[in-house]
């Protein structure tokens, strides 16, 4: 049991894949404000709490990119290039004007509307994978066959990339997502490769501008044009921020569903809960990944505690998104849950810029497989589905099924 005295090794194992650490609890009742020992070594502080961990993801003042910051913790031995320390994170600002610019710029493509637009061609992506499933018969591994190609699919069309060099770019996201499972080698021969790759795709748009994000970066804004590596970075962070995270949530979520049957039968009764049920998979997802860690550049009171400028905080979102506190039987999974203020994208300046796309996959894939697949159940029992290891963010290994 933790206590403020006491330093946890951080990430806090999971009893199973599907079931959150019971820690979680116990440190949002009596340690909210924990000290934590991360994969790197180094120390940092662990949020637990919904308002904590909501206060800090919406304070401008606290940064993400650690390493711009003397003193702060790094979250591996080998940081990854592009999620938490990265050379190329300093060509879009992280904070103000700058990062408005940006988020403005790319935003504009990921609206609800546009989004919606977007729809019929991840539906039919997403038939195509599971044509291809079927066709293989079962048992299957549903994360291989469809939930990690359909979300590189999906950036690849974004960005105007040609279907052949699909692989390329799953290859490059698992890289770049890295903690432990690639080697600094190479991580920085995948970011050499992707750079290499968009010099030449960004040249290329700016020769010949197609239908997709890029181009319209390029064509739109002639009065305040982005560079190439803005451009370039744009694309490293929508591939690295869209791939994985979604490619592993649509594992966890279906997962979820299967692992207690009832949970599938009620979508297929009453299909119009896949939106609220889609937001409750992102809300009780107990393998989130480590966190998102946040530099306090000053003093800050959270749960009547004081938390001392220079410290690295991590905020976990899994854990703050089971708080009694903010929902009522938190530890219940309810596909009717409505409102869902979850954190899963996080908060504030710097919540997830893609989630109205992350929103659209998840509902679409379900949508596609509880019409495609209603006899859908999990091969094994639910305790033996295993947690992918290595990476950034968390997902199952596999996820066998049957049908």
């Amino acid at each position: 049991m933790a206590d403020s005295e006491s330093v946890l090794d951080y990430p806090i194992p999971n009893p199973t894949a599907l079931e959150p650490p019971p820690e979680w609890a116990r440190l949002r009742r009596e340690c909210p404000v924990a000290k934590i020992r991360l994969p790197s070594g180094d120390e940092a502080t662990l949020l637990t709490r919904y308002a904590d961990v909501k206060q800090v993801l919406a304070d401008p003042r606290f940064t993400r990119q650690l390493d711009t910051r003397a003193g702060a913790a790094r979250v591996a031995a080998n940081e990854s290039g592009g999620v938490f320390n990265s050379s190329m994170a300093s060509v879009i600002p992280q904070a103000g004007p700058g990062h408005r610019r940006w988020r403005t710029k790319v935003g504009r493509w990921f609206t609800a509307k546009r989004m919606a637009a977007l729809r019929p061609r991840i539906s039919a992506m997403a038939e195509q994978l599971i044509d291809e499933m079927v066709e293989r018969g079962h048992p299957a591994d549903l994360r291989a066959a469809l939930g990690f190609p359909l979300p590189v699919w999906v950036i690849c069309d974004l960005l105007g990339v040609p279907n052949s060099d699909r692989d390329r770019f799953s290859y490059w996201s698992d890289t770049l997502l890295n903690l432990t499972k690639y080697d600094q080698a190479e991580i920085d021969a995948a970011q050499a490769a992707f750079v290499e790759y968009m010099s030449a795709h960004v040249a290329a748009r700016r020769a010949e501008p197609g239908d997709d994000l890029l181009s319209s970066l390029i064509t739109e804004d002639a009065e305040d044009p982005m560079s190439d590596e803005e451009l370039i970075t744009t694309g490293l962070g929508l591939l690295v921020a869209g791939h994985e995270t979604t490619a592993n949530m649509i594992g966890k979520m279906v997962g979820m569903l299967l692992s207690d049957r009832s949970r599938w039968e009620q979508l297929l009764e009453n299909p119009s809960l896949v939106r609220t049920a889609v937001e409750e998979s992102l809300r009780f997802d107990a393998n989130p990944g480590v966190g998102l860690p946040r530099f306090i550049s000053e003093d800050i009171e959270l749960s009547d505690t004081v938390v001392p400028g220079g410290t690295t905080v991590m905020c976990s979102m899994g854990a703050a998104n089971r708080d009694e506190n903010a929902f009522d039987h938190a530890d219940e999974m309810d596909l009717s849950r409505s409102p869902n203020p979850h954190l899963a994208f996080g908060s504030g300046a710097h919540s997830c810029l893609g989630q109205a796309l992350a929103r659209t996959e998840l509902q679409t894939v379900l949508d596609v497989l509880l019409r495609r697949l209603p006899t859908l159940e999990l091969a094994v029992d639910a305790s033996e589905l295993e947690r992918v290891e290595g990476l950034v963010v968390g997902g199952l290994a596999t996820l066998p099924v049957r049908w």
